[in-house]
């Protein structure tokens, strides 16, 4: 077990004050409680009118057609968007309709001689299913013995991923960007992959692998993030597509938005759910650059990669999440001075267009649509999380009432094809039931289990390890599918026996640890990581790491932290270094004594 009794999952920030307070524009009493629930009860309706509208239309297909209410398949055609809107099911707490859905799942196969997108895949199904394993506890589901170690959703995900694997056989070990689920990578599959492609697998990969006991899916996404790490430039930004043989990089523009988008909200989360600080540095080396030369008046340009000369001076829908990245490592300021320009694009056209010249002020041509996407809402809800300013609900309770006005037809929700004119496209993409409705509800949800302080949890144990669930310490992957941390010690790490030696015998125990070690020592690729033991964190966040050494003897040392202490200066062997990693995850503000 690691720290979880003591874990707050909430965010506490620093530099708040000045941003929030220049903003008195939403007065205090407007969002009461009544106000909250009325706007939750409605995106509940929007979420169960495109979700029906999906059953009855479309089923067993991937995705609706709002517009004609036909189905139709899109990503590889095995019922793309019920698997997609599994986890918000249980967010919203409709635990019958989750029962029946996954016993609905567990009898589907995987086992099809078709083409898919090895990222598609991993982020909406293995992703999905992943999350839906997690959250079965909580939906009344009769869990096998062993549970999370084992279980339906958990073997049929790892059988997808399995399939998957064959992409990472390249030469550099980053993965090609197609698979066939029988026969592996195609024979004339081109080599060259977006960045996003490349690095968005930890998370998934990393679950997986400490969920079953088997490195091979961790290590294989390791592996192609220290590969991209590696062909970074020298000003520390990366294109946005390489050949995964030969690690040219073919596309050499650097941005935060499409096609290298998720490798850096991988970075700081693979870093938080997985206790992997070396995932943290990369992000802060990568960030420097991109401050230094994307950042213009708060919008973020592309660049070239090599130079740092800005190539294209647009913003894109997709780099809407990145307010809610920069929340996570308290750039508060940073991200509410982002979220009010992108809020302003949205006020001026309705909707964030999917690409927006920032020097025009208008929509680049070709690039006018909104399909649904939920990037911006995403932000808001982290940022919420971050300062509870209150203007943020009102950015919100906006893009709700520009979905219900424009997008709503008689069997879904359709994607804009063009924001000028809000003229409608004939498509619902899957991640608006897995992204769009789950982070709109739970801007408006204060009081949902995925916002737990971590001042409580539920115990759950697996032969000699134990866990702590529903802390409140969950980590979204990039389709929104919330990954509880906490159920990840019941499977991985030291057992009991291993903890209680660590405190009685802790020399005897590292010498023995040092030579058991079974880390992949991926973190020797960079160069000398900073570790701070018991002082001020370089980053100010809810998703701080620490490297601990021993508990301390007195508070002095823990008291050169900032932050507001939530519990009693005494520590357990929840804290102390006899938890199962070298790191210890701080969230929230909370003190960690160790």
């Amino acid at each position: 077990m690691r720290y979880w009794f003591t874990l707050c999952f909430i965010l506490v920030w620093w530099d708040l004050g000045s941003v929030s307070g220049q903003r008195p524009i939403v007065p205090e009493t407007y969002y009461t409680e009544e106000h909250l629930s009325d706007l939750r009860a409605e995106v509940r309706e929007l979420f169960y009118h495109a979700y029906n509208g999906y059953l009855n239309y479309a089923y067993p297909l991937d995705e609706l057609q709002p517009l004609t209410c036909r189905g139709v398949d899109t990503w590889g055609s095995y019922s793309l968007t019920l698997i997609d809107a599994l986890s918000t099911l249980a967010v919203l707490g409709n635990h019958t309709e989750f029962r029946r859905v996954v016993n609905v799942l567990s009898e589907l196969s995987f086992d099809s001689d078709i083409n898919v997108s090895v990222f598609e895949t991993n982020i909406r199904i293995v992703g999905g299913l992943l999350s839906a394993h997690l959250l079965s506890h909580r939906s009344g589901i009769n869990l096998e013995p062993g549970w999370p170690c084992n279980g339906p959703l958990l073997r049929l995900a790892e059988d997808v991923a399995k399939r998957l694997l064959p992409a990472f056989n390249s030469y550099t070990g980053m993965p090609y960007g197609t698979v066939n689920l029988r026969h592996g990578v195609p024979p004339n599959e081109t080599p060259v992959t977006c960045t996003a492609g490349v690095g968005t697998f930890i998370i998934e990969f990393g679950v997986l692998s400490r969920l079953t006991q088997n490195p091979e899916y961790e290590a294989v996404a390791m592996r192609a993030l220290k590969a991209l790490w590696e062909h970074r430039s020298g000003i520390g930004l990366v294109g946005n597509h390489i050949n995964v043989e030969t690690g040219q990089w073919i596309a050499t523009d650097a941005g935060i938005g499409a096609a290298i988008d998720s490798y850096y909200e991988y970075l700081v989360k693979g870093s938080a759910l997985l206790s992997r600080p070396e995932l943290m540095e990369m992000f802060l080396h990568h960030l420097d650059g991109i401050n230094r030369y994307m950042r213009k008046d708060d919008w973020y340009f592309w660049v070239t990669m090599t130079k740092g000369t800005v190539s294209l001076p647009v913003f894109q829908n997709l780099e809407a999440y990145w307010p809610g990245v920069l929340s996570t490592i308290g750039k508060t300021s940073d991200a509410m001075k982002s979220i009010l320009n992108y809020h302003q694009v949205l006020k001026h056209l309705g909707f964030v267009p999917e690409m927006y010249d920032v020097q025009q002020r208008e929509v680049r041509p070709q690039r006018e649509g909104y399909p649904l996407r939920p990037e911006f809402i995403e932000s808001l809800m982290f940022l919420y999380r971050a300062t509870m300013d209150k203007n943020l609900l009102a950015m919100g309770e906006d893009v709700l009432r520009a979905i219900q006005h424009s997008t709503r037809t008689p069997c879904g929700y359709a994607t804009v094809k063009d924001t000028r004119d809000h003229r409608l496209e004939d498509r619902m993409e899957s991640f608006f039931l897995a992204e769009t409705t789950k982070y709109l509800f739970l801007l408006f949800d204060s009081e949902n289990f995925i916002h737990g302080d971590g001042l409580s949890g539920k115990p759950h144990r697996v032969a000699s390890r134990s866990c702590m669930l529903d802390t409140g310490a969950y980590i979204f992957n990039t389709e929104a599918h919330p990954m509880d941390a906490g159920a990840l010690d019941c499977c991985h790490g030291p057992t009991e026996r291993d903890i209680w030696q660590k405190v009685w015998f802790p020399k005897e125990s590292s010498e023995t640890s040092s030579s058991d070690s079974n880390d992949d020592d991926v973190s020797s690729f960079l160069s000398s990581p900073s570790i701070e033991i018991c002082n001020k964190p370089a980053w100010h966040s809810y998703l701080w790491v620490k490297h601990p050494l021993r508990c301390p003897a007195s508070l002095s040392a823990s008291k050169s932290w900032t932050g507001k202490r939530r519990k009693s200066s005494n520590f357990s062997l929840m804290t102390c270094e006899a938890a199962p990693f070298m790191q210890m995850l701080c969230v929230g503000g909370e003190v960690c004594d160790i």
